[in-house]
């Protein structure tokens, strides 16, 4: 529409100005016409006679003679019979010109029409007041500017009209590609519009019906993968119930038993595919439960641990497994690469809009931070997941990781996560 418009605009522009300066010509030109009539009028009486009374007497029966516009100069100034506009110099530069004339007064014009007869020259003067010079050019201004007006509003309507069946099927392809951005793999498009917007729209279901295959290959073969380890887990199992009773034995089952558990929740989570977000969990609360898990570790392994700030609620909207394997992934990090009886620190900074979950050792620290964000590097060996496992639950909530040397003296790794 605002092309048409930008365009027709233009067009009509073009013609417009010129029209409207022909029109503006044309009635200066139709009103000296008629001054010039009115001027011959009085050719026949000054052939036929001098006298003054005759004269007065022909000026009176025209028309313009009646409104006071006409007047007749005779050889000389103090013989001017009617009403005149112009200066006696007005009147010497005509008579020396000796041919039809006109001279711009501010009140109008007066066309001047000479006359020869005899010896003398007579001078005819029709005065144009200015009004009768413009006069209907207003009004044909506003007819034009109406006829363009409707023009440019016929244009755009039309270039509406076109447009709307490729808007509404850009609409249609825009809304279905930002459902599928939200997860929606059933979303098709109605293959309509212009012959480009077809060829997008069968793109596009081409490409989610590939997508929603490649997905469901992808929770399969992982479910599959996931079902493989029920094996070496009945095996560890039986291995531990083997062990007899006492805390270590103990200790060995519940954490075989909760490798069974995180496999199960692997299969089911593959199986049922992309789940919604869940409607949050209290960060505090799960501090707590997983430091139960990891403190018998390391007591065993006499490392000194202190947690903070888990005493107060802090809702986070991110489900309370995948906070859990977040924070599992980041003191699994301090068990692993730090020594036995290395102090570590869980603390909870609880802010305005944000919730930091701060896990900090006094271990060597780690050298670079910028490879150990990264999915898939590590330096220790490992599969080099469990930094991005955390950073990508952060970014699921609107937060950030961060990875820095604390205060203890190792790395601190800081789980910055939106507040609900």
């Amino acid at each position: 529409m605002l092309v048409a418009l930008a365009a027709t605009s233009m067009v009509a522009l073009a013609f417009l100005v010129p029209l409207a300066i022909v029109v503006k010509d044309s009635a200066y030109s139709r009103a000296l016409s008629e001054a010039e009539k009115q001027a011959n009028q009085m050719t026949p009486a000054l052939l036929i006679t001098r006298k003054p009374q005759e004269v007065r007497q022909a000026i009176r029966f025209t028309r313009y003679g009646g409104q006071g516009r006409l007047a007749v100069h005779l050889s000389a100034p103090a013989d001017t019979l009617g009403t005149s506009h112009i200066t006696a110099l007005d009147l010497e530069e005509a008579q020396k010109l000796a041919r039809a004339s006109t001279v711009e007064r501010p009140d109008g014009v007066a066309y001047l029409q000479p006359l020869a007869t005899g010896e003398s020259i007579v001078i005819v003067e029709a005065f144009v007041p200015n009004e009768q010079l413009t006069h209907g050019v207003i009004g044909t201004w506003g007819v034009l500017a109406g006829v363009a007006v409707g023009l440019v509003a016929g244009s755009v309507l039309v270039a509406d009209r076109l447009g709307a069946r490729a808007v509404r099927a850009t609409r249609g392809l825009a809304e279905a590609a930002r459902r599928m951005g939200q997860g929606d793999l059933t979303v098709r498009v109605p293959v309509k519009g212009p012959p480009e917007v077809k060829e997008a729209g069968k793109a596009f279901n081409a490409m989610a019906e590939r997508v929603r295959h490649l997905l469901a290959a992808e929770r399969e073969v992982v479910a599959d993968l996931s079902h493989r380890l029920r094996t070496p887990l009945t095996a560890l199992l039986l291995d531990a119930d083997a062990l007899g009773s006492g805390p270590g034995a103990d200790r060995v089952r519940e954490a075989v038993q909760g490798l069974e558990r995180e496999v199960d929740e692997i299969i089911k989570a593959a199986r049922s595919g992309l789940r919604p977000d869940e409607g949050g969990t209290d960060a505090a609360g799960v501090v707590r439960d997983r430091l139960v898990f990891w403190s018998a570790l390391a007591d065993d392994q006499e490392r000194p641990w202190t947690v903070r700030g888990a005493d107060r609620p802090a809702p986070v909207p991110l489900a309370r497994t995948d906070l859990a394997a977040a924070l599992d992934a980041l003191l699994g990090n301090v068990f692993r690469y730090t020594p036995e009886g290395t102090r570590f620190a869980v603390t909870l900074v609880h802010q305005a809009d944000l919730v930091a979950l701060v896990v900090e050792d006094a271990g060597p620290g780690i050298a670079d931070t910028e490879r150990a964000v990264r999915r898939g590097a590590s330096g220790g060996g490992s599969t080099g997941l469990g930094l991005d496992i955390a950073r990508r639950a952060a970014e699921r909530t609107g937060g950030s990781l961060h990875v820095d040397r604390g205060p203890l003296g190792g790395a601190r790794v800081q789980l910055r996560l939106r507040r609900v």
